[in-house]
């Protein structure tokens, strides 16, 4: 996929969590703020897969463990979401790890606790190449 698509992606992304936070609010669960973006992304064209399960390999082998990545979109981008008051470095390794594991190149950290709040809205564009956080991807 072409960094512009990424971007394409990524912006409608960022534009659904805005509206989903215009509608919802704070303070709710992450779950119910995922339920409501992956809606809004559909709505938008894209598709969107939930609560996608990543196999642990440990020593070439498949144990019953798992991790989960709360959206996928579009097959590349890994959207990990948080209603938290301050996301915290352990977020972004977590995010960082799960793109390691898929082989993704982009993945967005979004709170959507203080998306509109005096807090500052936190969005991470991750690439694993360089752990870089960009915005757009360039």
């Amino acid at each position: 996929m072409t960094k512009e698509a990424l971007n394409n992606i990524s912006s409608q992304i960022i534009g659904g969590a805005i509206e989903v936070h215009k509608e919802l609010g704070p303070g709710l669960l992450e779950s119910v703020y995922g339920a409501c973006l992956a809606h809004e992304l559909r709505s938008k064209g894209l598709l969107v897969e939930e609560q996608v399960h990543l196999p642990l390999i440990y020593k070439n082998e498949s144990l019953e463990k798992d991790f989960i990545l709360d959206l996928l979109i579009e097959k590349e981008v890994i959207v990990e979401l948080k209603a938290v008051e301050e996301v915290h470095p352990v977020h972004e390794v977590q995010l960082v790890t799960y793109l390691k594991l898929a082989n993704k190149k982009l993945g967005l950290l979004i709170n959507l606790l203080f998306l509109f709040c005096t807090r500052p809205f936190t969005e991470k564009s991750i690439t694993f190449n360089n752990l870089s956080a960009l915005a757009p991807l360039r």
